[in-house]
């Protein structure tokens, strides 16, 4: 059995969908090949990023003998470099069968998960290598992010505190610790991370930035634009601070000054999802449609799981009476948070306006059922935690 470079490699496999070039030469090259060679073949050309030569020898050895874990674990890596996530899983998921053993296969397995934001489903890999390896700095940081993520703060609390030696001189690390142990009602640990972290964070954009990220979570909404203020003094291109301004005016309904800060972080950071989210909630609020179906479906391009993003598109189309395609969406959030109470108020008033009276009937059931308290906090708002894509950040 060949396992080879199957550690934790940036993400990414060639699609199986797409019959590329170094497919078609694959059963020519390898009929006569050394299985040995071609895997050394392969990881060197994986080393080099080159995932097209890498992808040829690894199915070339898989051409000769199937059952090469390495390979597919292999394979799996290259598609997690081109954030090919399901043909990752899939190549991952058949090494894993083949060597339950191998840490690194779950470890990448995980890794999956977490670059699409999948934190539930990380969180059983990821507690799996931590089990085998508890020292391990990647997969324990890894695991207390998804805790603290899906806001199992005392999970997180604890997972991340052993770090401490290795950790206590990132701000990222210090914030997340101390928020975690807060919301688990340790105190002198959060005392001790939020004491480090103004103090070795000083006067920085980033420590204003993460202490305005602070004030964001308890609510203080000028008080996070005052200290995200300073951080876009000291520097005004600092990546997810025009995001936070951008929720912290959204949390004031002063809308205009929201949509203009998302738009800022999109020019410094294009690719996050969370900017387009926004907006496309802000131009729903101002009674734009057509700029927040737009940017809800950038967003979605960019993440197809984001549930708000479906919830807010549902929104918009059962305004313009698509209720069809209203349906579809709160169904996608309804999957991708089944629990929410605001989810199923809306497919309630969908399935009502299709006609589908019964159905309708039933969720209104499960939204009363729901924990009332929730619900009259924000009646007709996704109810989730704030994104925090500033502290996603993997360690090395």
């Amino acid at each position: 059995m060949f396992l080879g470079a199957i550690g934790a490699f940036s993400p990414v496999v060639l699609s199986q969908n797409h019959p590329s070039q170094p497919q078609q030469k694959t059963l020519s090259l390898a009929q006569n090949a050394d299985p040995q060679r071609l895997f050394e073949q392969g990881e060197a050309a994986l080393r080099s990023g080159k995932l097209g030569d890498a992808e040829r020898d690894f199915r070339g050895v898989l051409v000769i003998n199937p059952n090469v874990a390495g390979a597919y674990a292999n394979l799996g890596v290259i598609a997690m470099r081109r954030k090919e996530w399901p043909q990752a899983l899939e190549m991952l998921h058949k090494a894993e069968r083949m060597a339950p053993q191998v840490a690194g296969i779950r470890l990448n397995i995980g890794l999956v998960y977490y670059r699409q934001g999948s934190f539930q489903q990380a969180i059983a890999p990821f507690e799996s290598v931590v089990h085998e390896a508890p020292d391990a700095l990647q997969p324990r940081y890894l695991l207390g992010l998804c805790y603290f993520f899906t806001e199992r703060y005392a999970d997180a609390t604890n997972t991340l505190e052993p770090l401490w030696p290795q950790e206590s001189s990132q701000l990222n690390y210090l914030y997340v610790l101390g928020i975690a142990a807060g919301k688990a009602k340790q105190t002198e640990l959060e005392q001790r991370a939020l004491s480090k972290l103004v103090e070795i964070g000083q006067d920085s954009a980033e420590f204003h930035l993460l202490m305005g990220k602070a004030h964001l979570n308890r609510e203080e909404y000028d008080d996070a634009i005052k200290e995200l203020g300073l951080a876009e003094k000291a520097d005004p291109k600092l990546p997810f601070l025009h995001f936070n301004l951008g929720l912290a005016y959204l949390k004031k309904q002063d809308l205009d000054r929201a949509r203009d800060e998302f738009l800022k972080d999109i020019a410094i950071e294009p690719g996050i999802p969370y900017d387009y989210d926004e907006l496309g909630a802000v131009y729903f609020a101002k009674q734009n449609d057509a700029a927040a179906q737009k940017n809800l479906l950038t967003a979605l391009k960019l993440d197809p799981q984001l549930a708000s993003s479906h919830y807010e598109l549902a929104r918009v189309y059962e305004r313009q009476k698509q209720y069809a395609l209203a349906l579809k969406e709160i169904d996608a959030a309804q999957k991708a948070s089944p629990d929410n109470s605001s989810v199923h108020y809306i497919r309630g008033q969908v399935l009502q306006k299709l006609g589908r009276t019964e159905e309708a009937r039933i969720e209104m059931q499960q939204v009363s059922a729901m924990d009332k308290e929730a619900r009259d906090k924000r009646e007709k708002e996704l109810e989730a935690p704030l994104p925090n894509p500033e502290v996603r950040e993997e360690p090395q």
